[in-house]
């Protein structure tokens, strides 16, 4: 980078787990570094999205190389079969048989941490990790957000065990009350002491394999120790403006990358707002069915995923696609929350990452010993065994998640994600649109009224939610186009929680938060 211009910037949907990405960028730290720091932080303000018990996607970017993807989501447990599940129709959403998959996020910190260490110095673990522990054993202030999801889960998870860690005096969370986790302050402690790899491998893995056995888990103690973290090749698809990256299977980043494929081969015919957004629909539409048809553990994957983003692939879908007419919807809708961030460091790394335990709370199943709440992704399985997600141990199931990183043919270098299960596409691609397309700043690409195409949890219809800031007349236009429009809050937070990082070739960096989330985006020159 240009020695003149070094600037760090970091985006979260929680400001506290900005802060703390930030500083230690501000110190000369990576953008790894600040990641796994942040990464802690956020598990601990935003208990409600994401878990040391829950799952991670990373794409890494050093200027002038290829992107490196980690893929850290967990796999089936050895003992999560069809026949231990054969009383259930589907495998339950909470309690302990929601809990059938690994959680894989500390591993990925560790395995990010590997590679960050061949570039310089490292920052000590406990170093990264002392922001987080401070955050548990101080407590937390809860947001708007985190009251909502408390209010929203309270007849589902207060009666579970040990859930009361996640109530006040057995009551719903309120907003600007002090939350405090002092369970999840040892754990990091430990972490810190022993190691991430302590987690799998040591006291804390036989912790949770006990207590996991107690809720009724069939993850075990050699589901711990066999676990690691890979680092896989990233999706990717050269359009008019940028090459883009993504995760492979089993995420759902091969829709992320199709609608943006798609979309800048119809990109000229929107000639108004309504005209962009309902071209981006179809779009999402299409790959949308490519996703549910095809999309299944990289192992039984029917044929590469990377031959969907080919010219030819691409026009056979194109002629689905109609400037005047809205397709006819439903499909099966993909739910789940999440948090996003991304970093940015002095020598231009960049960093797009993801981390979940799914639904709110994940499985509910807070563990005592460690007071970690386990995720519960594996109920994305199916128990019929024809279907193309059918639980086998050992393997993954289907994941919403899927952060972004743009290469762009003007210089410009982008990290950008969201949470929001089956919104993280589209969101994707409204906001990446908005900014290369219609040259909107950053800023008002994310903070625009969006939309949301599909179910969201406990809801049963598949229309396409618009939030009621969208101009009216595009609202009528989409109307006009056979779209099943309900029109919703503005600033809504099931239109997910975006940000992103913008790098430009002077070195110049700009950085934006999500107005729908508790979020911060932070950029300093040094």
């Amino acid at each position: 980078m240009n020695n003149k211009n070094k600037s760090v910037a970091f985006t979260a949907p929680h400001y506290a787990a900005s802060q703390v990405g930030q500083k230690i960028l501000e110190q000369g730290g990576t953008a790894v570094e600040a990641m796994v720091a942040a990464a802690a932080s956020i598990a601990v303000v935003y208990p409600h999205m994401n878990s040391m018990g829950g799952d991670g996607f990373w794409l890494i970017s050093e200027p002038g190389k290829q992107p490196i993807a980690i893929d850290a989501s967990g796999t089936a447990a050895k003992g999560a079969t069809l026949d231990f599940y054969q009383h259930h129709d589907s495998i339950p959403a909470r309690g302990g048989l929601a809990a059938l998959t690994m959680a894989g996020a500390v591993a990925g910190w560790h395995k990010a941490l590997e590679l960050s260490q061949h570039w310089q110095s490292p920052i000590p673990l406990a170093e990264l990790l002392s922001p987080a522990i401070g955050q548990a054993e101080w407590g937390i202030e809860v947001t708007q957000s985190l009251q909502d999801a408390s209010e929203k889960t309270f007849e589902d998870l207060s009666s579970l065990a040990n859930f009361e860690q996640f109530l006040i005096k057995g009551h719903t969370l309120r907003k600007g009350k002090i939350l405090k986790l002092p369970k999840i302050a040892q754990t990091l402690s430990r972490l810190a002491e022993s190691g991430l790899m302590d987690f799998y491998h040591g006291e804390i893995a036989k912790d949770l394999a006990a207590d996991l056995a107690e809720a009724g888990s069939p993850i075990t103690l050699s589901d711990l120790n066999a676990y690691v973290a890979k680092q896989v090749e990233p999706l990717s698809v050269t359009t008019s403006v940028a090459t883009l990256y993504n995760l492979p299977a089993p995420t759902q980043g091969i829709a992320s990358l199709l609608i943006l494929a798609l979309f800048d081969k119809v990109k000229h015919q929107a000639k108004s707002d309504a005209d962009f957004i309902h071209l981006l629909i179809e779009c999402t539409k299409q790959a949308f069915i490519v996703r549910n048809q095809y999309l299944t553990d990289p192992s039984r994957l029917s044929r590469p995923l990377e031959t969907f983003l080919t010219a030819d692939e691409l026009s056979k879908l194109l002629e689905a696609i109609s400037l005047d007419t809205a397709l006819v919807w439903p499909h099966e809708a993909k739910l789940g929350d999440t948090v996003w961030m991304g970093a940015c460091d002095q020598e231009g790394r960049m960093v797009s990452y993801i981390q979940s335990v799914y639904w709110e709370f994940g499985s509910g199943v807070v563990l005592p010993k460690t007071g970690i709440v386990w995720n519960n992704r594996g109920t994305s399985f199916s128990l019929k065994a024809e279907n193309i997600n059918s639980l086998v141990p050992g393997l993954k199931p289907f994941h919403t998640l899927n952060p972004a990183f743009a290469d762009c043919h003007d210089g410009r270098r982008m990290v950008y994600g969201t949470m929001g299960g089956e919104g993280q596409p589209q969101t994707q691609a409204a906001l990446f649109s908005r900014y290369m397309y219609q040259q909107k700043p950053l800023n008002q690409s994310i903070a625009e009224a969006r939309w949301l195409l599909g179910r969201t949890w406990g809801d049963t219809s598949n229309n396409l939610k618009v939030e009621e800031d969208m101009h009216t007349d595009v609202i009528g236009q989409l109307i006009a186009r056979g779209h099943d429009v309900a029109v919703v809050a503005a600033c809504n937070e099931l239109m997910g929680h975006a940000g992103a990082i913008v790098l430009d070739k002077n070195n110049d960096l700009s950085a934006a938060s999500d107005p729908r989330s508790d979020g911060k985006a932070l950029a300093t020159l040094l």
